[in-house]
């Protein structure tokens, strides 16, 4: 981009233009994913849909890389690109609840924390992620997988329509009856098809959980993941647990004997009526005696955001995940072994539940494919230091490789780091080619490339 032509943008624009010699530019260049490093030439941190029509307009009349950024949360980093124009969502914070309705307006800036703030205030939740840092709109598009994934199933699932700049700069609404085909699309389909600037989510009557981590040590992961697979499978849906290998922090809330050991987990959340709660865990505590146990009432953005400190943005990370329809007898020694060697205290493995209210939709109902998937796994390593990249990124790496021979071949979205064309095709499966017709319809040049990318096809002449 020339200075003439940022000089034209930035006229245009009733948000900020940040260009690499403003002060605020290095703080708009923070993802969550330290280990991306790039360098756009300019932030476009619109204030409005019309911002947002302007840059989508100017980057496509004048050819200029484009990329979208909400939370900057995504894995592999990319919010950002090199040389181009980022489209930077996060002064668009705007959120409306209607209590009678039971939904909520939400701009595509809003963190998950921002959403929380402002539904829990009414007794409602929305199923989201299990990070209140994490952007509300790249998680939506996505999936959305998190604590609520069982009783109310995924973000994806309680979307109610979608406000979206194209790549023709057109701004539409889309819905099961309005831009149904989009509609379903965006429903997975990741930030392909345009650029949401705003959300309508139904919301459920959520206000105290009976939630939090259940430890036992390390040398437990066989026999508690054994346990583990069967039992949430066919735990009642108003129960929802995610399965964890991790290192206790050094931190004041946990234990001191417990400091810097490698422990597996629960981290739980049960939503239905609390005088029951004491009940139903005492059988999951019976199987065998936490080493921690931190499970009990809370609000449920205490829940959202209880690992929000130890993961701040910009922290080296590298993802790895899959799919899977179980969790076999040949991958428990696999778990137990890196489980054993976390290489970092950071680096961490979940095991998300994908039963309950989320495998109810058909897998041709959106995009997200994996409906009869009955777990998404994924490998994170962790650290600050950037000696420790190779470290955490060949753990994460050979643990995924031991793990994927039993996978059933494709992995959450927002779980990838930029594997390739084929590693996206797994991901979607037979609603690949669907995805294809839709993006050669809505954006047949791919202007929004900086994604896990589905590319158009031949554009069908009428």
């Amino acid at each position: 981009m020339t200075f003439d032509m940022i000089t034209v943008l930035k006229s245009r624009l009733h948000g900020a233009l940040i260009r690499p010699e403003d002060a605020g530019y290095n703080d708009a260049s923070i993802i969550f994913n330290g280990m991306i490093k790039k360098r756009p030439a300019a932030f476009a941190q619109c204030a409005d849909a019309a911002d947002v029509i302007t840059c989508v307009n100017f980057a496509r009349e004048n050819n200029i890389l484009l990329s979208i950024k909400g939370g900057g949360h995504n894995a592999a980093g990319l919010a950002l690109c090199d040389d181009g124009l980022v489209i930077d969502l996060s002064k668009m914070k705007g959120i409306h609840v209607d209590p009678t309705a039971k939904t909520a307006l939400v701009q595509a800036g809003c963190l998950l924390q921002d959403v929380d703030h402002a539904t829990h205030a009414f007794g409602l939740a929305l199923p989201m992620g299990i990070n209140g840092t994490t952007g509300i709109a790249g998680l939506t598009l996505g999936g959305g997988l998190g604590n609520m994934t069982k009783q109310f199933g995924l973000t994806i699932d309680n979307l109610l329509e979608a406000h979206v700049v194209l790549a023709d700069g057109s701004y539409v609404i889309a819905n099961a009856n309005e831009n149904a085909d989009l509609f379903w699309a965006l429903r997975g389909g990741s930030g392909n098809f345009g650029v949401v600037v705003s959300f309508l989510f139904k919301l459920h009557p959520v206000h105290t959980v009976y939630a939090g981590p259940m430890l036992w040590h390390i040398e437990d992961t066989v026999e508690m993941l054994k346990w583990y697979r069967e039992f949430i499978v066919n735990a009642p849906e108003h129960l929802n647990g995610f399965f964890a290998t991790l290192t206790v922090p050094p931190v004041p809330m946990f234990p001191e004997e417990l400091h810097m050991k490698k422990m597996c987990g629960v981290v739980w959340c049960y939503t239905s009526a609390l005088k029951n709660a004491d009940e139903v865990f005492k059988p999951i505590r019976a199987i065998k005696t936490p080493a921690l146990d931190f499970v009990g009432p809370m609000p449920m953005p205490v829940l959202q955001t209880m690992f929000d400190a130890l993961y701040p943005a910009g922290i080296q990370s590298y993802w790895k995940a899959d799919f899977f329809d179980v969790i076999a007898d040949e991958t428990l020694e696999i778990h137990d072994q890196f489980g054993k060697n976390l290489p970092t205290m950071l680096s961490t493995m979940h095991i998300y539940p994908v039963d309950g209210a989320a495998a109810k939709v058909g897998k041709n109902d959106t995009a997200w494919n994996y409906r009869d998937a009955h777990w998404s796994i994924v490998i994170v390593g962790v650290d600050p230091d950037a000696e420790n990249a190779n470290i955490i990124t060949n753990w994460a790496k050979d643990y995924w490789k031991a793990l994927h021979p039993y996978s059933m071949g494709g992995a959450y979205i927002n779980f990838m780091m930029d594997e390739g064309d084929e590693r996206v095709k797994a991901t979607y499966g037979e609603n690949y080619e669907k995805l294809v017709d839709i993006k050669t319809k809505y954006d047949p040049q791919n202007l929004f490339r900086v994604n896990q990318n589905i590319k158009p096809g031949v554009v069908k002449l009428a």
